[in-house]
């Protein structure tokens, strides 16, 4: 089964430097993480996030606690850096994250492609809620990056 890909993209008013560096901050992720999923960093190591940076972070999926761990796979500052699950509740969670200059802002352009485990009960779920949930933690974040950012 191929994996669910998802893609959101934003321009925000400010200079990509700026941009690269709030999202580049570990601590950040909180800010961008609505409250419902009870989003807690336990580990960054090393720090500051650099390529092969461990993340480990906790969060609560409607009932169920969950411990995540990604790894920054990928870095290259100031337009692009890769994290990829090691462990959570994914098969597969591979987020992209890019940054370019555009005009008098930058375009912040996210792509996830993520696999749930199960096989068919997986697609089922991802149909019933989780695709849902993926898209409203993104809208989420957008709404976030707005306030702080602004957008034209």
């Amino acid at each position: 089964m191929p994996p669910y890909i998802f893609r959101a993209q934003q321009f925000v008013p400010r200079p990509l430097d700026e941009v690269f560096d709030f999202f580049s901050k570990a601590e950040n992720l909180q800010k961008l993480t609505p409250a419902w999923l009870n989003f807690k960093i336990l580990s960054v190591d090393p720090a500051p996030v650099q390529k092969g940076t461990l993340i480990r972070y906790s969060l609560r999926w409607r009932v169920f606690p969950i411990r995540w761990t990604t790894e920054i796979i990928e870095w290259q500052p100031p337009h692009r850096f890769v994290d990829l699950q090691l462990k959570g509740p994914y098969k597969l969670w591979h987020h992209e994250h890019r940054f370019a200059a555009e005009g008098n802002g930058t375009r912040i352009t996210d792509e996830v492609q993520y696999l749930l485990p199960f096989g068919v009960l997986g697609s089922i779920a991802h149909t019933l809620k989780v695709k849902s949930d993926v898209e409203g933690i993104f809208a989420y974040r957008t709404e976030v990056v707005h306030q702080l950012f602004g957008e034209r």
